[in-house]
């Protein structure tokens, strides 16, 4: 909010009569859902907009919440409490998005920028555990983006120049019970990183758009798009280039992506009830090429040359009921899935050159149904809430059944005192394999992995903890979590589990796997937040984390995610004349590296096809990287003028 900006805040409010002669209001900072009485973490367009080291990214203030973890400080990736980069679900206003990031990795979800503009967000709720029920096809987190409404009185301009983008952002009326949301984004890193002599140039531009029309007391819909247009070229223009640069431009590929979502989302509302219908598509088309020594004027230097699409049509309708103290929800989804590849890449497997040269085209049905019912019982004291899940696909016999996927949860809180209160969840949940798996064909043209009975992974859940209120907005926060993996895809070729992949660029899966990977994450979290000598805010948090998955022996060894330990300290204080200064010193410690497979790297014939070395699977994150300290301090200055204002940070 500003001297120059109206906002429109909507608070949904329940009809009670009741007698009073005086009432303070206070917010509190720690509202819970029914279904997920813990884990839940609520970040505000106030954290995202100044947090320090961001950017202005909502992927880099996600990593200093509790649990989060992080692989290189150039990428985005998503690790919550020790699972991979592809086991969390991202919602914009109840519409599922496939990414959440430029440049992402297929079959995982990290990169190096996010898409979503954080000039719409409003606030963000991230699950680490116990998802509610209509939230499907997630092992380890769920993030549900709330937009902000357009301006229904003005049109409002934003203009961004920050580290690595230029922004435009237009909200403003559509008629007189219509209002929108618009921005557009362009990258310029690729004038700076050549600028630097960096050997490649990465574009980046986004678009996002929200209308929301609101028919009647009764009745809403909003319409959103989402997407974006990526590429990256080699700096082939480097003279003299040195070793470093000349080592990357032998082996990164150039590469083209785009994505685009569209969805609707109506939603009718009743005397005691609501019900909401969505319906969307979204579509990701990813290229990726490479050339012996970046020749191609030569069609016998192709080492790698693949074209990827995977595109999505949705149907979700959800109702929920309050009545007496019951909140039920209920509902079900249907999508149709369409996945195209054409693969050429060189490899060297078995001591010999090998070509995986293939065309896969898969469409199949996927449809899942689910309930929650959730209650306040014991005067309020103790809140219980039970939910159903069950997903389904055509794909195979073995995923065909809604029975062999029943995903049950339940949760659990407990108001021991005024100000602290016992927490337990507890769940089983499943998700899809990666279409680059699930369309992968061998060199004789069969669905491999269908032929091996491939099904959904697995993961149980179990969670307690304790909460202390300190204060309306302060409170201390400790979990234990525990976390065992079942049916995870398994590279046949390398013999080990994929849960340990997708922290790169490129993609991920398009191997043979069978479905039986194993693992186990635990740990615990130590969070808080305070409010102190007046207007100094201080946000910490510690997780002791464990992430292990078994190899072929059957042996537990660490993830690629097993940093042990990770300590985020926030502090950020206002000063007068719209001054703010922040800070955030985050620990992460070591995460394990394969060591190079010298021998095989050394042969000519093998180097080529890859141009970097190879990993010795046989000791498979047998080593450990130091560890990881990164100091953020920002400085924002607000000048407001009369009809506009400007933040220089």
């Amino acid at each position: 909010m500003n001297n120059v900006k109206s906002a429109f805040i909507e608070i949904p409010m329940e009809q009670q009569a009741i007698e009073f002669e005086q009432v303070t209001v206070r917010p509190s900072e720690f509202k819970k859902k029914e279904e997920a009485p813990l884990s839940v973490q609520k970040i505000r367009l106030s954290d995202i907009e100044k947090a320090p080291g961001a950017n202005r990214d909502i992927s880099k203030v996600i990593q200093s919440f509790p649990g989060v973890g992080s692989t290189v400080s150039f990428r985005n990736d998503i690790i919550v409490r020790g699972g991979g980069p592809g086991e969390s679900r991202f919602y914009l206003d109840g519409i599922e998005i496939p990414n959440l990031n430029h440049f992402a990795t297929q079959g995982a979800s990290g990169g190096p920028v996010g898409i979503i503009n954080p000039d719409f967000i409003e606030s963000v709720d991230f699950y680490s555990v116990a998802f509610p029920a209509n939230r499907g096809n997630a092992l380890s987190g769920v993030f549900d983006f709330k937009q902000k409404s357009g301006n229904r009185e003005q049109t409002n301009y934003r203009a961004v120049v920050d580290a690595s983008e230029l922004a435009l952002t237009l909200d403003g009326p559509l008629g007189d019970r219509s209002s929108y949301l618009f921005s557009v984004r362009r990258s310029y890193l690729q004038f700076l990183f050549d600028a630097i002599g960096l050997p490649f140039l990465p574009t980046f531009n986004d678009y996002q758009f929200k209308s929301e029309t609101v028919f009647d007391q009764k009745n809403r819909l909003v319409i959103l798009s989402l997407g974006a247009l990526d590429q990256n070229r080699l700096n082939l223009g480097i003279a003299n280039p040195t070793e470093d640069q000349q080592y990357i431009l032998n082996y990164l590929p150039e590469s083209d992506q785009w994505n685009y979502m569209i969805g609707a989302a109506y939603t009718h509302f009743r005397g005691k009830s609501f019900q909401t219908f969505v319906l969307s598509r979204n579509m990701l088309h990813n290229e990726s090429f490479k050339y012996l020594n970046n020749d191609d004027s030569d069609a016998a230097n192709k080492i790698q040359d693949y074209v990827y699409q995977e595109i999505e049509n949705k149907f979700r309708f959800e109702n929920t009921w309050r009545d007496r103290g019951f909140k039920v929800t209920f509902g079900g989804g249907l999508e149709y899935v369409k996945y195209n590849n054409s693969t050429y890449q060189e490899l060297y497997l078995n001591n010999n050159l090998f070509i995986k040269d293939y065309e896969s085209d898969l469409q199949f049905f996927k449809w899942g149904l689910f309930g929650q019912i959730s209650k306040p019982v014991l005067k309020d004291r103790l809140t219980l809430s039970f939910g159903l899940r069950t997903d389904a696909n055509n794909l195979s016999h073995s995923m065909a059944k809604l029975p062999e996927q029943l995903s049950p949860r339940f949760a659990a809180s407990y108001i021991l005192t005024k100000n602290l209160n016992l927490n337990i969840s507890l769940g089983r949940f499943y998700q899809l394999p990666a279409y680059t798996t699930l369309g992968y064909r061998d060199v004789s043209g069969d669905f491999i992995n269908k032929s091996n009975n491939l099904t959904y992974i697995a993961a149980d859940h179990l969670i307690g903890g304790i909460e202390i209120i300190t204060g309306v907005d302060s409170r201390i926060a400790v979990e234990a979590f525990y976390k065992r993996y079942s049916n995870y895809p398994f590279s046949v070729s390398d013999s080990i589990s994929l849960a340990s992949r997708g922290g790169d660029f490129g993609t991920i899966g398009d191997e043979e796997v069978v479905s039986t990977g194993k693992g186990r994450a635990y740990g615990l979290e130590i969070s808080g937040l305070y409010h102190f000598l007046g207007d100094l805010t201080g946000i910490y948090a510690y997780t002791f984390v464990r992430s292990e998955f078994q190899n072929a022996a059957g042996e537990y060894i660490p993830s690629s995610w097993d940093s042990r330990h990770i300590l985020t300290i926030t502090m950020t204080k206002p000063f007068q004349d719209n001054w703010q200064v922040g800070t955030k010193w985050r620990f992460v410690g070591g995460l394990p590296y394969t060591p190079y497979d010298l021998e095989k790297t050394a042969l000519v014939q093998a180097w080529n096809t890859q141009g970097r070395p190879f990993q010795d699977y046989a000791r498979f994150n047998a080593s450990r990287l130091n560890n990881f300290l990164q100091l953020d301090v920002r400085v924002d200055k607000t000048y407001n003028f009369s009809r506009w204002s400007l933040l220089v940070y």
